[in-house]
C-alpha cells in the first residue's frame, strides 16, 4: 500500500455497475484507441483497518512519486485520495490538456487553469475523490486494461470492437471478440451487465449487439436485426429480468429485447417501444431494485424511463406495455442533455422509487407509489433549481445528488434542503464525451440536427453510479467518487489543521444536522456517544496544536490573537458536550502554563456565565478569576459574572471584600441575599453612601426595594416562594425604623425613609405606588401601607428641608391613592385643604397638566373627597384648570360657560366646535340649555378678531378635499377690511390670490387705511397704470423725506430701494400694454422727480443729440445697400443653377457600359428595363448597377442615389460615399422602354445639392463661379 486509506475501504461485491466511455489515447506511433470501460464496484462502510490488518502510513507520498513507480500486473486495486495528492502533478505525463469534449466532438481546445478548491466549509470535504491508479497508468501507456473475476469484473470495450475483461487485481482474464468482427461492427459504444454478473451486452457503433458469457468468454448471441440498420447503439441496458433488455439507437428509437432459449437454440425477439419519428429518445434508464427491495410491489412492473428531446416518459414493460406518465420539460437550451436517475427513497416510513430527471438547470422528481388498494400513483415533488447546465445526474444515496455541469464542475447537493454541500473541479479528469456515436459517424452520420446538437455534451457512458459510488472516466485517467465516512471528513479537516471547522462539523454530526452522513449509528444515544468521544480527542489535539504553534517572539497582541482563536472554541465545545471535568481538570491546567492563554481562558468564561451556560466554577478557577479580573480592572465584568454564578462556588469572604473595595453593589446584594438570606444589611450600608456614588447607589437601592416588595430577586431571578412574605416584612420593618442600629443623638427619626425622600422623592413614591398595587388581601401589608403614609406625612409636612415641589409630589401620591375605588387609607381631612391649596397654586407652573389631572381624579371620586365648590371654582380659574371648571359647570348645568372654558384652554380650543355640535345634536339637554349655548355662540360672532380668524380659515387656500366654497363679494371685502386692521402684511397676498372682490370697493378700503402698495396693485389691475405709478411715486417721495429725518439710515435706505424696485416692476409689467405717448408720460414724471433733469440747458447736450442722428442715417444707408447686393447675387446664382439642371443629357453610346448590350435590343424576362444616364455620358441598365452595388443611399422612400460605375472605378475603384462631392455623382436620367417618356414637372434639389449651395453662399461673393454641372446631382425620372 502506498497511502493510508480511510476507514471506509474500496471493496468488490457481487453487484456491479457499468461505466461505458469512449476514450481517445495517444501512443508513440500515434494510434488512436477508443475504449469503453465498464466498472463494477461498491463501498462497504462497515470495514475498518483493524479487521483487515491494514497498516497506516505516517507521511503519504505525492502523486508524482506514485506514478513514476513501475506498475505490476498483479498490483492491488489502490485508491488514491486527492485530499493528500498534488493534483497539479496528476497530469505530468499527459500528452495534451484536451479532453474528448474537444477532440471527439470537434470543439476547439479549451486551456483552463487547473485548480482545486480545498476551502473548508461547514460540511467539510464530502466526497472522496480517488484516482484509479492502475487503470490510469494503463490508459497513459496505451495498454488499456481493467480487472475482472466472475462476480467482480471490469470490462473494457475498445474502438477495435474488443471487450477486455479484467479482475480486481487489474489482470487481463478475457478478451472477447476479435479485430475482424471489430472491423465489421465498429467501436464498442455501449455496455451492460446483468445483476448477477453472468452476462455482458455489447452495443456497437454500426448497430450490432452481442451477448457474452462472462464465466467462460463464450459468445452467446449476435443480434443484427433488433433495430433499423444504419444507426448506432447509444444505450443497451439489462432490466432486473435477465431475459429482458432495452436498447436505444441514434435514430431516437427504443426497442425491447426478449431473450429466448428453445431446444438449445438461443433467439432474441425485438419490439419497438418508442419510434424516433415521434421524437428522438436520447437516454433510457430501467428501474433496478437493490437486494433489499427485490420484493417491492413496483418492481413487478419493470419500469423504464425514457428521455426524449421534449419530454420524459415512464412506461411499464410488464405485465403489458403501459405508459404511466409523460412529463414535458420546462423551457431550456436545445443543446441541454436530458438526464435520468432512479433511486429508492424512504418517504414517510415507506421506501418507494423516485425518478430524478433534468434538462437544463432544473431537476424534477417523480415519486412512484402503490397504494394498498392496488392503485399506482406518480406524484410530482419539489423541484431543484441550480445555476448551471446539467450534463450528468446521479444519486449517491437516497438524500444526496451529484451533478456535473457543462463547465465540468461537480456539485454535491442535499436534496431535502437543496443545499450545495461541495463543489469540485473535474477539469483534471478530462471527461470523455459520446458525440461521435450520437452523430453516428460510423454509419454515415444520418442523424437529426437536434440529436447531434445534444451529443456535443453527452457523457452518458463516462459516468455511472452504483451503491454509493460514482465513476468518471477521462482521456488519461479514471476516477471514483464516494462519500467520505464521518470520521474521514473530520480527519480531512484535521490534516489541514482546520480545527474550528472540524469541531463544528463534528458537532453537526453530534446533533444530527449534518448532511450526507456515512458510517454513523441511527440511534441518537449511540451516535452522540461515538461523536462525543471523537470530539474530546479533537479538543486535546487542538489544545496541543495551539501550545506547540504558539508564537515564541513578537508583540503581545500577536500572542493574544493566537489564543483568542483557540481558547473560546475549546471552552465552547467543552460546554456543549457538558464536560466540565475536561474543561477545568485537564484543559485549564494545561493552559495555565501560558499566562496569556490563562487570561484569555478566564475572560472567555464571562459570556457563558452571563448566558447561564456555566453556573459553577471550581474553587481554584474562581480564585484565579477574581484575581485576574481585579488586576485587569475588569470590575464590571466581574460583577456580571458573580451575580450569575452559583453561590456555593464563591468564597463569600473574599468576594464580599473585593466587591466592597470596588463598589460592586449588585454583587454585594447578590451575595448577602443568596448566601446569607440577609435582605436588610445591603440597605443599611447603602443608605449612607459617599457623595461620589450617591446617585448610583441611590438608584440601585430604589430598584432593590421595589424588587424585594414585588417578590423579585435583585438583580435577576425570583426570591424563593417560602421567603417572599418574610422579605417583604423585613423591608417594611427596615423602612419604618425610627432609628438606625448605630444611631447618634443628632439622628432624626425615620432616617431611611428620610434619606430616600431626599434622594429622589418622585421615584421613591413611585416605588411605593407600584408596591401598594399588590396590597389588596394582605392585612399585614395594608397595615404597613397605612404606617408608611403616616410617616411620610409626619416627615414632609411643615418640614422646611423639603421643597414645595417635593411636598406636592407627596400630595399627588396621596391623591392618587385616595382616588382608588378600593382605597383603605385614612388621612386627616384637613390635609385635603392643603392638597387643594397646593394643587391650585397659581404661582407654580410646573407640571400643570399633572396637577390638574390629579385634582380631576379627586373630584371624580366624589364620595371620598368633598370640597367647597365655590371656593374650588375660584381656585381653579386662578390656576387656569379649565377642565376642573368644565367639571363644575357640567355639574351645575351651565353649558354656555363651558364654551368659555374651551376657548381659554390653548390645548383644547379646537375641540369647541365638536362640543357645540354634540350638545346641540344629542338628546338629553333641555331647549333652554341649548338656547343658552346658541346665544353664547352669537355673542362671540360680534368679535372682530374672532370673525377675522373665521374668515381667514374660510377664505384662505388650503388642502381642501371637497369643492371650493364660493362666497359673496361682500365677505371678501370684509376680509380685506379686517386684514387692513389686524394683518396688513398679508393684504397684497390676499389681493393676488382672491378674485371675488370688487375693484372699486377694494381701492376705497386700501386708500382708507393708507396701504399704498395694495392701492397701486388694484389700480394697475383696473388699467389705471398712471394712477398706480403716481401712488408708488408718492411712496418713494415720502420715504425719501424719511431718509433725511430718521437716524436709522440703513432701514430707510432699504425701504427706498424697495419702493424703487416696485416702480421698476410696474413699468416692466405694463410697458407692453401702453402706447408710446403713455410711456413718455411715465418717463417724464419720473425724470421730473429728479431735480437735476428739471434745470438743464439744450446747449449742453446739443452735440450729443446731433451725433446720434448722424449715426442713425449712416447705419440705415449701409443696411439698405448690403441687402440689395446679397439679393442680386442670390438671384443670379439660382438662375444659373436652374439653367444647368434643366439642360438635356446625351449618352456617348447606345450600349450599357457594364454588360455592353444595347439598351434597346436587350432581351430579358423582366417586365421593363430601366436605364440610368449620368452627366458624364455613361449609360447603364438599372439591374447592372444594382449588381455592381453602385448605390450609396436614399434621398426618399422612392429614389436612390447612384454613382457612375466607370468613373468611380477609374478613381481607384472606390464607391462613392454619401459625403463625397466628386464628378462621379452626376446628373442621371432613369427611363423606361415600355412607354412614352413623360418627365416630371417638378425639379427639386437633393440633399447633396443643398449642401453645395450652402457652401457656395458662404465661400463666394459676387457673381457665381459654378461652371461644372457635374457637382449638381438630382434626378429626372421618366415613366
Amino acid at each position: 500500500m502506498y497511502i493510508s486509506l480511510p476507514p471506509v475501504r474500496f471493496t468488490i461485491v457481487t453487484h456491479c455497475v457499468c461505466v461505458c466511455v469512449c476514450v481517445c489515447v495517444c501512443v508513440c506511433v500515434c494510434v488512436c484507441v477508443r475504449a469503453c470501460v465498464c466498472v463494477f464496484l461498491q463501498i462497504n462502510s462497515q470495514i475498518d483497518d483493524k479487521e483487515f490488518d491494514i497498516p497506516q502510513v505516517d507521511t503519504p507520498p505525492t502523486l508524482e512519486s506514485i506514478l513514476n513507480e513501475l506498475e505490476d500486473e498483479e498490483e492491488p486495486f489502490v485508491l488514491e485520495d486527492t485530499c493528500v495528492l498534488n493534483t497539479d502533478n496528476m497530469d505530468a505525463h499527459s500528452c495534451d490538456t484536451s479532453s474528448l469534449a474537444s477532440s471527439d466532438s470537434g470543439d476547439p481546445v479549451h486551456h483552463k487553469r487547473r485548480t482545486v478548491d480545498m476551502k473548508p466549509t461547514l460540511h467539510g470535504s464530502v466526497l472522496r475523490h480517488s484516482l484509479l491508479k492502475g487503470i490510469s497508468a494503463q490508459i497513459i501507456s496505451a495498454a488499456v486494461k481493467c480487472t475482472h473475476t466472475h462476480t467482480r469484473v471490469i470490462v473494457v470495450g475498445t474502438s477495435h470492437g474488443l471487450a477486455l475483461v479484467f479482475d480486481t487485481n487489474q489482470a487481463l482474464r478475457l478478451c472477447l471478440g476479435n479485430k475482424a468482427t471489430g472491423a465489421d461492427y465498429g467501436a464498442v459504444s455501449a455496455l451492460s451487465i446483468n445483476h448477477d454478473c453472468s452476462r455482458l451486452l455489447c452495443g456497437f457503433a454500426k448497430g450490432q449487439i452481442t451477448m457474452w458469457d462472462l464465466a467462460n468468454g463464450k459468445l452467446l448471441r449476435t443480434i443484427t436485426d433488433a433495430h433499423p440498420p444504419g444507426t448506432a447503439i447509444l444505450h443497451v441496458k439489462f432490466t432486473d429480468d435477465p431475459t429482458l433488455a432495452v436498447c436505444n439507437d441514434s435514430g431516437g428509437s427504443v426497442f425491447e429485447l426478449a431473450f429466448r432459449r428453445v431446444m438449445g437454440m438461443r433467439s432474441c425477439d425485438s419490439r419497438c417501444l418508442f419510434s424516433g419519428s415521434k421524437g428522438e429518445v436520447c437516454s433510457v434508464e430501467p428501474l433496478h431494485a437493490p437486494p433489499e427491495a427485490r420484493d417491492h410491489p413496483i418492481t413487478h412492473y419493470s419500469l423504464l424511463a425514457m428521455a426524449s428531446l421534449t419530454k420524459i416518459l415512464v412506461i411499464g414493460l410488464k405485465p403489458s406495455l403501459k405508459v404511466w406518465i409523460t412529463f414535458p420539460y420546462s423551457k431550456s437550451d436545445p443543446s441541454s442533455v436530458p438526464q435520468l436517475a432512479w433511486q429508492f427513497v424512504p418517504v414517510q416510513r415507506t421506501v418507494n422509487p423516485v425518478l430524478a430527471f433534468s434538462k437544463g438547470d432544473t431537476v424534477h422528481f417523480l415519486l412512484v407509489k402503490k397504494e394498498e388498494t392496488g392503485t399506482i400513483h406518480v406524484i410530482k415533488q419539489r423541484q431543484l433549481h441550480v445555476s448551471c447546465d446539467i450534463i450528468s445526474l446521479c444519486w449517491i444515496n437516497s438524500r444526496t445528488l451529484v451533478l456535473v455541469d457543462s463547465h465540468e464542475k461537480l456539485q454535491v447537493v442535499d436534496r431535502p434542503s437543496q443545499e450545495v454541500l461541495e463543489t469540485l473541479d473535474l477539469e483534471q479528469v478530462q471527461l470523455v464525451y459520446n458525440s461521435r456515436h450520437f452523430k453516428s459517424l460510423a454509419t454515415g452520420g444520418n442523424v437529426s440536427q437536434a440529436l447531434a446538437l445534444v451529443g456535443e455534451k453527452a457523457c452518458y457512458q463516462s459516468v455511472s453510479s452504483y451503491a454509493g459510488q460514482i465513476i468518471y472516466l477521462g482521456t488519461k485517467s479514471a476516477h471514483i467518487m464516494t462519500l467520505r465516512a464521518w470520521r474521514e471528513r473530520i480527519d480531512c479537516l484535521l490534516k489541514l489543521e482546520h480545527f474550528p471547522e472540524a469541531l463544528s462539523l463534528a458537532w453537526s454530526f453530534h446533533e444530527g444536522t449534518a448532511k450526507a452522513v456515512v458510517g454513523l449509528f441511527g440511534d441518537p444515544v449511540k451516535r452522540k456517544g461515538v461523536v462525543a468521544d471523537k470530539m474530546v480527542e479533537m479538543i486535546f489535539q487542538f489544545a496541543d496544536f495551539a501550545l506547540k504553534k504558539c508564537p515564541e517572539q513578537g508583540k503581545i497582541q500577536v500572542l493574544e490573537q493566537h489564543f483568542h482563536e483557540v481558547v473560546p472554541v475549546l471552552v465552547d465545545y467543552c460546554l456543549l458536550l457538558k464536560r466540565l471535568d475536561l474543561l477545568f481538570n485537564q484543559l485549564y491546567p494545561q493552559l495555565v502554563e501560558n499566562m496569556v492563554a490563562k487570561g484569555i481562558f478566564l475572560e472567555s468564561l464571562e459570556s457563558y456565565i452571563i448566558a447561564d451556560r456555566l453556573g459553577h466554577l471550581p474553587t481554584p478557577v474562581m480564585k484565579d478569576l477574581l484575581m485576574h479580573y481585579q488586576s485587569s480592572c475588569m470590575m464590571e465584568s466581574l460583577e456580571r459574572c458573580i451575580v450569575h454564578l452559583d453561590i456555593t462556588s464563591l468564597d463569600i469572604q473574599q468576594v464580599v471584600q473585593v466587591c466592597w473595595e470596588n463598589q460592586l453593589y449588585d454583587a454585594v446584594i447578590y451575595v448577602f441575599n443568596r448566601g446569607m438570606n440577609d435582605y436588610t444589611t445591603p440597605m443599611e450600608v447603602s443608605a449612607r453612601p459617599s457623595r461620589d456614588v450617591e446617585v448610583v447607589m441611590g438608584n440601585k437601592l430604589l430598584v432593590y426595594i421595589s424588587c424585594c416588595l414585588a417578590g423579585r430577586a435583585y438583580p435577576l431571578g425570583d426570591i424563593p416562594e417560602d421567603l417572599v412574605v418574610q422579605v417583604k416584612h423585613q423591608v417594611f420593618e427596615f423602612l419604618i425604623r425610627r432609628h438606625s442600629a448605630d444611631s447618634s443623638e443628632e439622628e432624626e427619626v425615620f432616617p431611611f425613609i428620610r434619606t430616600l425622600l431626599h434622594f429622589d422623592t418622585r421615584e421613591f413614591l413611585n416605588v411605593l405606588a407600584m408596591t401598594f398595587e399588590d396590597f389588596k388581601n394582605d392585612k399585614q401589608a395594608l397595615e404597613y401601607q397605612q404606617r408608611i403614609v403616616d410617616i411620610l406625612l409626619q416627615v414632609m409636612v411643615d418640614n422646611p428641608d423639603f421643597t414645595p415641589s417635593q411636598v406636592g409630589g407627596l400630595f399627588t401620591f396621596l391623591a392618587r391613592q385616595l382616588a382608588k375605588p378600593d382605597n383603605t387609607l385614612f388621612v386627616n381631612r384637613k390635609l385635603f385643604d392643603q392638597v387643594l391649596e397646593f394643587l391650585c397654586c397659581p404661582d407654580d407652573d410646573s407640571r400643570h397638566t399633572e396637577r390638574q389631572q390629579v385634582l380631576l381624579e379627586l373630584l371624580q371620586v366624589g364620595s371620598v373627597v368633598q370640597f367647597n365648590e365655590e371656593r374650588l371654582l375660584m381656585l381653579a380659574e386662578k390656576a387656569k384648570f379649565y377642565q376642573i371648571c368644565e367639571f363644575l359647570y357640567e355639574k351645575q348645568h351651565l353649558y354656555d360657560r363651558i364654551i368659555d372654558c374651551y376657548l381659554r384652554d390653548p390645548l383644547r380650543k379646537g375641540e369647541v366646535f365638536s362640543y357645540i355640535h354634540n350638545l346641540l345634536s344629542m338628546p338629553g339637554y333641555s331647549p333652554e340649555e341649548k338656547q343658552s349655548v346658541m346665544d353664547k355662540v352669537r355673542q362671540h360672532m360680534h368679535d372682530d378678531r374672532l370673525l377675522f380668524r373665521f374668515l381667514s380659515c374660510l377664505l384662505e387656500d388650503g388642502q381642501h378635499s371637497g369643492p371650493v366654497l364660493l362666497l359673496q363679494p361682500e365677505l371678501h371685502e370684509l376680509q380685506l377690511d379686517l386684514l387692513s386692521r389686524f394683518d396688513p402684511k398679508h393684504i397684497l397676498n390676499f389681493l393676488q390670490t382672491s378674485q371675488h372682490y370688487r375693484l372699486e370697493e377694494a381701492v376705497q378700503i386700501t386708500q382708507k387705511y393708507h396701504h399704498n402698495k395694495a392701492t397701486a396693485f388694484l389700480l394697475e389691475k383696473r388699467g389705471d397704470v398712471e394712477g398706480a405709478f403716481a401712488v408708488l411715486l408718492e411712496v418713494l417721495k415720502l420715504r425719501d423725506l424719511q431718509y433725511m429725518d430718521i437716524n436709522d439710515e440703513e432701514e430707510t435706505l432699504t425701504n427706498v430701494k424697495d419702493s424703487l424696485s416696485d416702480i421698476i416692476s410696474l413699468c416692466h409689467q405694463s410697458s407692453q400694454s401702453l402706447n408710446q405717448q403713455q410711456r413718455e408720460v411715465l418717463l417724464y414724471l419720473f425724470l421730473i422727480f429728479d431735480p437735476v433733469y428739471g434745470k438743464g440747458k439744450l446747449a449742453e447736450i446739443q452735440s450729443l443729440i446731433l451725433g446720434m442722428l448722424d449715426t442713425f442715417n449712416y447705419e440705415q444707408t449701409l443696411l439698405e445697400t448690403t441687402t440689395s447686393l446679397l439679393n442680386h447675387d442670390l438671384h443670379w446664382s439660382l438662375a444659373h443653377l436652374r439653367a444647368a439642371v434643366t439642360r438635356g443629357i446625351h449618352p456617348r453610346q447606345d450600349c450599357c457600359n457594364i454588360c455592353l448590350q444595347q439598351y434597346k435590343r436587350r432581351q430579358d424576362a423582366a417586365a421593363a428595363d430601366e436605364i440610368i444616364v449620368f452627366s458624364c455620358g455613361h449609360l447603364y441598365h438599372l439591374q447592372c448597377l444594382q449588381q455592381k452595388d453602385s448605390g450609396w443611399g436614399f434621398t426618399s422612400d422612392v429614389q436612390q442615389q447612384w454613382s457612375c460605375y466607370k468613373c468611380s472605378s477609374s478613381k481607384g475603384g472606390r464607391a462613392a460615399s454619401a459625403d463625397s462631392r466628386g464628378r462621379s455623382l452626376s446628373l442621371a436620367q432613369v427611363c423606361s422602354l415600355n412607354g412614352d417618356a413623360i418627365p416630371h414637372t417638378q425639379v427639386t434639389l437633393d440633399h447633396q445639392q443643398e449642401q453645395s449651395w450652402d457652401q457656395l453662399r458662404c465661400l463666394y461673393r459676387g457673381p457665381s463661379r459654378v461652371t461644372d454641372t457635374d457637382r449638381n446631382v438630382f434626378y429626372i425620372s421618366y415613366i
